[in-house]
């Protein structure tokens, strides 16, 4: 039995937590801190009959005392930051003191760089950009790299959609809004010209159709992870783009460039979470495509994939909540598997795609729940809640 924290009880640590405690292999502490949150979300669970159950705890993170006497006390052997990207580092330095395994969800470069600095010859593995992008993106993208004998592009394409947008942005909020808007606002690192580069968000527009939907995709920072740096040498172009419906990159360019509120970022954040909506109905698609040549000739090798809302436990969940969270918990599980392949500083192109989507929580990327579930579950009043109150209890 390996004993995991998970801080942080948002829409993606809610699920992460649930997924590790209901397979059976992990007892789970949920840990937030904010008072009550994490019991919230362990009531919920709970009440849809999750095993053994998550044990709840409220705690700030951000002080490193209180955060590395939790590690001690519940003898934690994998820590999940699914926080905030800075607070990363002190969870991480944190997890090296104690002798956890780290684990974390960041888009954000330098907290990424703060943690392979951290990892130097660790023990354990330090594992961050475990989501979606970065994450199974590189998984998704290096396992096309090894089919070919030289790479000339590499090109990632990423987007949390809903499935009916209806608004100006045509977007729904599905994760974080303050990863969202650092995602819009950094640097974006990219290969261009065979060279490494530093390119501007919100640039770069293009489109593309999968499945006769038209997209447009366009640069936002932290995508591409490491890859650049496994397998960046001798590639022409590499670049990490995210995938929205045509016209949104438009209206976020008058926002952030026009209106200066890249520079205001805190009244950004509260425009969005004011005017646009949260939806559990929405779409995941995760584009891959690789250029080079095989046996001495030019060729073209994809990954395309899309992942809807799914019933888990009971409940619905969104699909940028499953393939964020199985993300993680799928390279969680295989490093606690086999630790003596894994440590130090763990890039998410080391974990093979075959052994990813055959794990039990990797398996959400190809169990593929129609498009029209949501819709039923929606529909029917049956969605079941992903966090449950005192008050609202006490009702049932």
């Amino acid at each position: 039995m390996h004993r995991a924290l998970v801080l942080g009880a948002g829409k993606i640590g809610s699920l992460i937590a649930g997924l590790l405690e209901e397979s059976g292999d992990y007892a789970v502490t949920l840990a937030d801190a904010r008072p009550g949150a994490a019991a919230e979300v362990a009531t919920a669970h709970q009440q849809v009959g999750g095993g053994r159950g998550i044990q709840a705890l409220d705690l700030d993170a951000t002080r490193l005392a209180d955060l590395e006497g939790a590690l001690r006390h519940h003898q934690i052997d994998a820590v999940v930051s699914s926080l905030p990207y800075y607070c990363n580092e002190l969870v991480a330095r944190a997890a090296r003191t104690t002798g956890a395994h780290y684990f974390d969800l960041t888009e954000d470069v330098r907290s990424a760089t703060a943690v392979f600095d951290i990892a130097a010859d660790a023990p354990t593995a330090f594992a961050p950009q475990c989501g979606l992008a970065p994450g199974f993106i590189s998984i998704a993208a290096a396992e096309l790299i090894r089919h070919f004998q030289s790479i000339r592009t590499v090109k990632l394409r990423v987007g949390a959609l809903p499935q009916h947008p209806n608004n100006v942005l045509k977007y729904s909020l599905t994760w974080s809004t303050e990863g969202l808007i650092n995602e819009y606002g950094n640097l974006c690192r990219s290969i261009v010209n065979g060279e490494a580069q530093n390119v501007q968000p919100l640039e770069g527009l293009e489109e593309i159709e999968i499945d006769g939907t038209l997209y447009e995709a366009f640069n936002t920072s932290g995508g591409l992870g490491s890859l650049a740096d496994s397998f960046g040498t001798g590639v022409e172009s590499m670049d990490y783009k995210t995938m929205r419906y045509p016209g949104h990159c438009e209206q976020m360019r008058l926002l952030m460039n026009g209106l200066k509120l890249n520079q205001d970022r805190g009244t950004l954040k509260r425009i969005l979470e004011n005017s646009v909506p949260q939806t559990l109905q929405d779409v995941v698609i995760v584009y891959a495509a690789v250029t080079g040549l095989q046996e001495g000739e030019l060729r073209e090798e994809n990954y395309v994939n899309k992942v809807y809302p799914q019933v888990i436990g009971g409940r619905l969940w969104s699909a940028i909540q499953i393939t964020t969270a199985g993300g993680i918990c799928a390279v969680l599980d295989l490093v606690l598997r086999n630790p003596e392949h894994y440590r130090g500083f763990v890039r998410q192109e080391q974990f093979p795609l075959d052994q990813v989507l055959a794990n039990r929580f990797g398996r959400f990327y190809s169990d593929g729940a129609g498009k029209d579930v949501s819709a039923r579950v929606i529909a029917a009043g049956s969605r079941g809640q992903q966090r449950l109150r005192a008050n609202d209890a006490s009702q049932r």
